[in-house]
């Protein structure tokens, strides 16, 4: 029998076709259209998902049922002795509560992760869970470093639209309203798992800029890294715009030329509040083993 199936559901951006080149396995969340459920990764695509978007379609978030986390985990504990799962942010989605409540009925086999994280972050940590199961700590343990580091990253995201803030009620019609008529470019910060404004710009430019420079002072600040961000993972994310984000990828690197940039789209269940034509840049602090 193998020894620790690491899971996670779509919120870390993992396709299920990547999943299965990593080794690790995705619980595809669910969320409504025009009141008829999809699962993300399994019978929608991006495209199809923003048209509909664009188009109004009534759409809201769900997480996946207690049936479908168990029967996930009884089948990978048929061939794994434990099992890690690694969920979005509980500040951010139910859906840790419920693995938690699941849980219970596994008698210490299931290792449920506060991770604090979504999207690029989340995926890092899976990532970690990977690398620290194959260095032989067990699920326990994979849990309790993953938990005790869950603070060490860092998000921001501008969008190109207010619309989508508006509707789940994140901004007053009024602010939206204001906010398109000047042009105003939101960015939103990801720390602890909480989505928080953080600043604005007029334009795309500026609020790349502002990314940029938050970003660096977090690497250096937060994380005790030097200019040069060694000691982090870089990851970049987007909604609709692969060449968007192409572009940004470049810039960035410019700036720190000796990086390896990893992106992904955002989740769907992301996309979901903030739309078509979101970029997002964050970083991780890579794990010191001896310190921990």
């Amino acid at each position: 029998m193998k020894k620790i199936a690491i899971v996670t559901d779509s919120n870390s951006g993992i396709s299920q076709s990547e999943a299965a080149k990593m080794g690790v396995h995705v619980l595809p969340m669910p969320f409504s259209i025009d009141g008829k459920v999809y699962y993300e990764g399994v019978d929608i695509s991006f495209d199809e998902f923003f048209e509909l978007q664009e188009n109004d379609a009534d759409i809201s978030t769900s997480q996946p049922s207690i049936a479908e986390v168990a029967s996930l985990w009884d089948r990978l504990l048929d061939e794994y002795e434990t099992l890690v799962h690694i969920p979005m942010s509980s500040s951010l989605s139910s859906s840790y509560q419920t693995a938690m409540v699941v849980a219970q009925d596994y008698e210490g086999r299931v290792f449920v992760v506060d991770n604090k994280r979504i999207s690029v972050t989340q995926k890092r940590s899976v990532q970690d869970a990977l690398e620290l199961a194959e260095k032989g700590y067990t699920a326990e343990k994979i849990k309790e470093i993953l938990e005790k580091t869950q603070y060490d990253n860092s998000i921001y995201i501008t969008l190109e639209t207010l619309k989508y803030l508006k509707k789940g009620g994140r901004i007053t019609p009024a602010a939206a309203a204001i906010g398109t008529l000047l042009k105003i470019k939101p960015i939103l910060q990801i720390q602890g798992g909480k989505l928080d404004a953080f600043s604005k710009a007029r334009t795309k430019k500026a609020a790349k800029k502002i990314m940029i420079d938050a970003i660096k002072k977090d690497m250096v600040e937060r994380f005790g890294s030097k200019e040069d961000a060694s000691g982090i993972y870089m990851q970049m994310a987007y909604t609709g715009d692969e060449k968007e984000i192409n572009a940004f990828k470049e810039e960035v690197l410019e700036i720190f030329p000796n990086m390896e940039i990893e992106c992904d789209h955002l989740s769907l269940s992301v996309s979901c509040h903030i739309g078509k034509g979101a970029i997002a840049i964050a970083c991780t602090k890579k794990l010191d083993i001896l310190n921990i």
